[in-house]
């Protein structure tokens, strides 16, 4: 699969952008376990164009995640245009465009997946970031529709095609769905059976799993699968589900030793990035998926998540004993 000139290869697994999540320092860990390409959090192009601290460290990446994409949101045309402008300068592989955040805050306002409202506006605003970035892809992650009423997915996309964007990514729920209720995968095919349409068509929604991965590639044709919840805390998911797809065998994850040093190292990597107040703080989403089903763990979780500082954890984390430490099971 090919986004322009990027070849991510036969059945690439994309790391979903997630808020608060998707940091550098988890790009990275995602990256070395067989992510095919990773994005940034989404990005208001309102704070890009104010040129705020925190939207301009949400774009620094290193080398070692290439290839990266740079997501950015927003409701009005000339600030997604002068954000992507200004996220072309940080020299990213590609540019996103989010058209499928359903939290009523961003949607509201006509961004995210209130796009899915006034397609016209979704076409002036996607016009104009890639006429903004001649020289870089864009792409676009939405949703199947705003309800079950409005799903236009299939015009959606042609529309996009003829705009010069390079790849869709689909989560198969509409914005009312939210996250709840199954992925409407059969959508997913639907989109790939469209006259007309030949850019990459990637689906995103209920992939936990390297099951799960193979059945969406299998039953819809999709050319690329997204995973976002599943690969928190769980950064392997992508080699489990690559070693699946090409053997049809299911590898263990790592051991509980690796385990933890994967969990300390991106706490570093954290620290670093962030400062160690907030880089202690990110890093809490990820401890209980690192530690499931770790035995005598819940204690550790509930310790680790009491302290405020880095060298603390660290500590907490090298020390463990997964048959020793504690006599209340996980």
């Amino acid at each position: 699969m090919k986004i322009g000139s990027i070849d991510l290869g036969e059945k690439p697994l994309l790391l979903a952008p997630m808020e608060d999540v998707t940091d550098s320092p988890f790009r990275v860990m995602c990256r070395r376990r067989g992510a095919s390409i990773v994005y940034t959090e989404f990005i208001s192009s309102e704070a890009i164009v104010r040129d705020s601290n925190g939207a301009m460290q949400k774009m620094d990446f290193c080398e070692e995640e290439r290839p990266f994409g740079v997501q950015i949101f927003g409701s009005r045309e000339v600030a997604m245009e002068g954000a992507a402008q200004t996220a072309e300068a940080q020299n990213p592989d590609l540019i996103d465009i989010n058209f499928g955040c359903p939290v009523y805050k961003i949607a509201k306002k006509g961004a995210g997946a209130g796009c899915l409202k006034d397609l016209a506006l979704m076409e002036r605003m996607a016009g104009s970031v890639v006429d903004a970035v001649e020289d870089r892809p864009v792409t676009v992650k939405t949703r199947l529709g705003w309800d079950n009423r409005t799903i236009r997915i299939q015009e959606v996309a042609l529309m996009l095609q003829k705009l010069g964007v390079k790849a869709l990514t689909v989560h198969a729920r509409t914005r009312n769905q939210k996250y709840k209720g199954d992925a409407r995968w059969e959508w997913l095919k639907k989109l790939k059976n469209t006259p007309g349409l030949e850019i990459p068509i990637i689906g995103n929604g209920d992939v936990t799993t390297p099951q799960d991965a193979k059945r969406m590639f299998d039953e819809t044709g999709v050319d690329g699968v997204m995973i976002g919840r599943g690969a928190i805390g769980s950064p392997w998911i992508f080699e489990q589900t690559r070693h699946y797809l090409e053997t049809g065998e299911l590898i263990p994850p790592p051991s509980v030793d690796d385990r933890i040093q994967l969990a300390a190292e991106q706490l570093r990597r954290s620290v670093e990035h962030h400062g160690e107040r907030y880089g202690v703080i990110i890093m809490k989403k990820h401890y209980g998926q690192y530690l499931k089903g770790v035995r005598n763990s819940r204690k550790l979780r509930g310790a680790i998540m009491e302290e405020k500082e880095m060298q603390p954890i660290l500590e907490l984390l090298l020390n463990f004993k997964e048959q020793e430490m504690y006599a209340t099971a996980s």
